[in-house]
């Protein structure tokens, strides 16, 4: 017979490689609070339910409350022969208090167990989550009010296409993220169910009251299908998903961090203590942070397709093969917040170059289609302006000068619609003030915008 607590079939010890490879605890030894918390919520159901008396459930109580302050202060020693955190626990819990530990199983299995623990662990991070969000979009929202006047190209196809304000580019990242925050949000309604009761798969013949867990413990809900609750990662699956989609906001913003700190665009500088040198190049001032936190979205994507490779075959119910969900989730939730803290950072760490941002929106005919809404202002169909507008272009790519630098004759060549009021109209400033409609680039629309900004986030 084994020392194992589920030995009792078995005639012989379990080899050491197999103890060495099935053994999780150096994992999930994350989720050590979590298990204790868990397992003190169905103690005092147990009690409350007579199951297990009070005196009982007292020593139980007290003997994990003690673990928890080992564990805590680093003088617990974990065990692999012992697989995961949870046989750690209850094997240290029989140590102190003896056999009455082996109560604290009455009516659950290690399979909703690990469920209500990883449970437990993940909505406490989606709060962090959500909160470090907040603070982004606070530095993001504090960076868009400071440059509200800066004037710079907006792209498409990375080339130059309207001018925008730099404050509506950065709104543009608030949106996301705050996509993401409530992305986040709406997952922790999946995450926030209970599942302990499920026991191994079928549910068990004991009367466990588990609204009363799931109320000490805080969960909104109960499981409804005790084979799917020991058998559902779909919350993982969906806090990955909702990880990835912001981790690609991250590397957007990222790529476009280093494309304006490159000499070639010269629109911001990072301050010395957000950039690294070069070992070989003195004169080198690299971006490092911003294209660490590009290149760590691939780390991610890669946890959310590692558990949809792992989950996509699975039969029902629990398959050891779950044991393999924590890795890329405690991997990806590390990453994640990281990023979050350092990008929140960056917004207080690098230099807006004003001119250089202006220069380039004053030069590439990024008013060219503000020509043409002249003319259409003036009655002539928006075709037919776009036409005289591509002309009056070609003219000036000719002539070597922006449209504004054109003769009033030269313009009425292309129609007799021009008058001196045009010159007006293609003022930068105009051309970005002019775009009012909400959501638009317009000053006014911008300010609107980052003051209901400034109001969400105080509401979130």
């Amino acid at each position: 017979m084994t020392d194992k607590p589920w030995g009792g079939r078995f005639a012989e010890k379990t080899d050491q490689a197999v103890e060495q490879f099935t053994s999780s605890v150096a994992v999930d030894r994350q989720l050590a609070k979590c298990d204790i918390q868990g397992s003190i919520a169905h103690c005092r159901m147990l009690a409350r339910q007579k199951i297990i008396s009070d005196q009982e459930a007292t020593a139980i109580i007290e003997g994990l409350e003690a673990i928890e302050k080992d564990i805590a202060s680093g003088t617990f020693i974990f065990s692999d022969s012992l697989e995961d955190v949870h046989m750690n626990i209850e094997a240290a819990l029989s140590e102190r208090i003896g056999p009455t530990a082996g109560k604290l199983h009455t009516g659950r299995s290690r399979n909703d167990q690990v469920a209500v623990d990883v449970r437990l662990w993940l909505r406490e991070e989606s709060r962090r989550t959500i909160e470090g969000i907040k603070a982004l979009r606070r530095a993001i929202v504090a960076a868009a009010k400071d440059n509200i006047d800066v004037i710079m190209p907006g792209y498409t196809h990375l080339q130059r296409a309207q001018p925008v304000r730099l404050a509506h580019h950065l709104m543009a990242y608030y949106e996301m993220f705050s996509r993401d925050a409530r992305r986040f949000k709406d997952g922790m309604r999946r995450i926030n169910v209970m599942p302990l009761g499920s026991a191994a798969l079928a549910g068990t013949t004991y009367p466990l009251d588990r609204d009363y867990t799931a109320s000490l413990l805080g969960f909104d809900a109960v499981s409804a299908n005790s084979m799917d609750a020991v058998s559902d990662r779909d919350f993982v699956i969906e806090f990955l998903a909702s990880a990835s989609i912001c981790m690609m906001h991250f590397s957007r913003l990222a790529e476009e961090l280093v494309i304006w700190s490159s000499s070639e665009f010269g629109f911001i500088t990072f301050s010395d203590a957000f950039a690294t040198g070069s070992s070989i190049m003195p004169q080198k001032k690299n971006p490092d942070i911003p294209e660490l936190v590009r290149g760590k979205t691939g780390r991610v994507y890669g946890a959310l397709v590692a558990l949809l490779t792992t989950m996509k075959a699975l039969p029902l119910c629990y398959n050891r093969d779950m044991q393999e969900d924590k890795p890329p989730l405690f991997d990806a939730v590390q990453t994640l917040t990281a990023c979050i803290d350092i990008c929140t950072r960056m917004f207080d760490n690098f230099s807006v170059n004003h001119e250089a941002m202006r220069q380039a929106a004053g030069s590439g005919f990024l008013n060219a289609t503000d020509l043409a809404d002249y003319l259409v202002g003036k009655g002539l169909p928006f075709r037919d302006a776009h036409a005289c507008a591509g002309k009056a272009v070609a003219v000036a790519i000719e002539k070597g000068c922006e449209l504004q630098a054109l003769a009033l004759d030269e313009l009425k060549q292309f129609s007799e619609l021009f008058e001196k009021d045009v010159y007006h109209f293609l003022d930068l400033e105009q051309v970005a003030d002019k775009r009012d409609t909400y959501g638009g680039t317009s000053r006014n629309g911008v300010l609107s915008r980052i003051k209901e900004a400034e109001k969400e986030i105080g509401q979130a």
